[in-house]
Formats: structure tokens, sequence, C-alpha cells
């Protein structure tokens, strides 16, 4: 439907309010946008991730009407105060396969710079538990199924809608587990199922080190994707220090970025978490706080935004909205129960920076 954006399109996108809330220079907003999977096609089982059509529109409306930049050198010039008018950086999290191969020459096409967030653990044949969870769903028979091991009762699957809310229930009870219970838990639900779950949703270190020898950034995203907050600090420093070492070593060249686990200030990552990750050895981070970044951000805190939209001019518009939020952080321990979080409410299946 919009592989070719008509003028009337055009005309409609508001680049002028973009260009009033996002100027130039050291009144900066950097806008920066989190994607997980770009699908070759729509799948209904998956409502919130877009196909290959939807993500070129988008991608080409940033090329047109903003400055799409590398995380990194948007940074620095965050920093000097020299960021241009719309400034716009695209990211991904955990490191999906489909951003190999669909997103990255959609990329190429459009020319916008990425940076992908990789979950390292997950390479070369894992699968995150969130999608033990949604594939086991996808595949079980229609009719009523007993997930009362799982806390979530009697459901009945009939439609696509059912198979959402179930797998939305089930992943939300099993997110903030520990990381090993909540991996176990979900492979024994695929089990009693009796699914058999996709082993090449995640990159190859091939695809890996093809996106990085295309131009495209990599960042640390941890090992095995834990919620920060819900490990030891121990645990906490060493999952991040082996995703960026595994990354370098995978890249012979320095990570030099890295986003948080689900990334929401004060519930899965805290102050000390935010210092942890400047003593790894990393010169900025993301979070899944709404809003955009200036020149009194920290650097290590960044928000993002999730671009859910099926229209030009509702994607246009929404860029606009976030342009009007500040980003929310966790400031210091002191700080954290009266830091207002300003979450992104649709990330109900694992969300935003899973």
């Amino acid at each position: 439907m919009h592989r070719q954006l008509d003028s009337s399109v055009r005309r409609q996108f508001p680049r002028s309010l973009l260009s009033l809330f996002s100027p130039s220079g050291r009144r900066a907003r950097l806008s920066i946008l989190i994607y997980h999977r770009v699908l070759p096609e729509l799948d209904a089982l998956l409502p919130g991730e877009p196909d290959a059509d939807r993500f070129r529109w988008q991608m080409e409306l940033l090329a047109k009407y903003c400055h799409p930049l590398p995380l990194e050198e948007a940074v620095t010039r965050l920093r000097a105060g020299t960021l241009p008018s719309r400034a716009v950086c695209v990211t991904f999290d955990d490191g999906y396969a489909d951003n190999a191969t669909v997103a990255l020459p959609i990329l190429h096409e459009t020319g916008v710079p990425a940076t992908f967030f990789i979950a390292t653990g997950y390479l070369n044949g894992g699968i995150m538990f969130n999608d033990v969870v949604i594939e086991a769903v996808r595949r079980v028979p229609t009719g009523m199924v007993d997930f009362a091991e799982e806390g979530s009762g009697v459901r009945r699957i009939v439609s696509d809608a059912d198979r959402v809310s179930v797998y939305t229930d089930l992943i939300q009870r099993l997110k903030y587990l520990p990381l090993k219970e909540r991996s176990a838990r979900a492979a024994a639900l695929a089990e009693r199922l009796g699914v058999r779950t996709p082993d090449d949703l995640m990159m190859t270190t091939e695809q890996l080190r093809g996106l990085a020898a295309s131009g495209m950034e990599i960042g640390g995203h941890t090992h095995s994707h834990p919620i920060l907050t819900r490990v030891d600090h121990a645990t906490a420093r060493r999952e991040m220090q082996e995703g960026k070492e595994r990354l370098e070593r995978l890249l012979g060249h320095p990570v030099k970025l890295f986003a948080f686990p689900n990334g929401r200030p004060g519930k899965d990552f805290e102050a000390e978490h935010v210092n942890m990750v400047r003593e790894c050895g990393f010169e900025a981070a993301v979070t899944t706080a709404w809003g955009t970044a200036g020149r009194e951000s920290d650097l290590f805190q960044l928000p993002r935004f999730t671009p859910w939209d099926k229209t030009p001019l509702r994607f246009g518009l929404r860029l606009v909205r976030n342009l009007m939020v500040r980003g929310s952080r966790a400031t210091s321990p002191a700080a954290l129960e009266s830091t207002p979080i300003h979450r992104n409410r649709r990330h109900v299946r694992d969300g935003a920076g899973r």
C-alpha cells in the first residue's frame, strides 16, 4: 500500500512541526526509534512488528524529512551541541535474524544507518523466553487449553486475537522471574504442549559480522538479557561485560553503546546499573523511557520510543508528539521512588527493550 509515497502524503507529513520542536545546535532534540523485528510479511500474532513494506516507507520518510544519524555520531554531536535539526536514530534490540535478512537491505536502499543491540547468548540458534511462549501458543491446536500450571487457567483459543491475549498474559507472568526460572518454565510450557520451537529466529555470527561490515553499528545488550533489577549486582555486571567482550571478539573492534534490557528506569534498571555501564567501558546507553534527548540528558540514559503506526501521517505525528516528552531516568538511588516513568503502554508482550 505504501511502497511509494504519493504527493498528498508527502504534503501531510509534519516536517515544519518536526523542525519547530527539534531545531539544530544547542537546543536540538534527538529522537531514537526502537525496533525489534522487521517481518517479511504481516503476522497476525505479532501485530506490533512491522513488515518489510511498512518499514520501507517509514525509513523513506525518515530519510526525506529527518536527519538520520548513526547513534555514536549523534551522541558525540549531542554533547557538542552540533546536532542538525530533526536528528533521528534507528535502533534494533536483541539480535533477530530478520534484522539482517529483511531490515538491512531496506536500510541500504534508503540510506538510513542503524544500531543493533545484541544479546550474545542467543546467537546461532538460541531463542528468547518470550519467543518460546509465543511460538508455543502459535502452534497449540484450537480449542480449550489448560494453562493452570502457568497460572493462567483454562483458556479458549479460537482466533489469532485469543492467541495474542494468552501469550501476552503468560509472558507478563514470566518476565520478572529469575532468569533461569523463566527460561525453564517457558521451555516446560512448550514441552507440555508438545510444541517444537524454531531455532532460526536469532542471528548467526556471520549475519552479525555482515551487519558490521556493511557499516551498521553494533551495541551491547548483555549476554542473557536479564532484568537487571532481578539479579544481584555481580551478575548484572558480568552480563554487561560478557556481552561486550563477546561482541568485541567477534567483530574485532570496541563496542561503545549499550541498551538496558527491557529498559524502564527505576523498574528494570537503577542508578547502580547506570554506573556499571560506565565502568564496563561503554560510552552511552539507551533506555525505553519515551521522549527525546537534549544537551541536559544523561548520555547513559537516553530515551527511545517505538513507532507502531500504520500510516505515514500518524507516524509523523508520533514523531512530533514524542518530541514534546522529556525522557525519565533513574538518577540516583534516593530518587527512584519519586521518578515519574513515562511507560510504553503497548509494550505488553515481552515489550520494549526485550
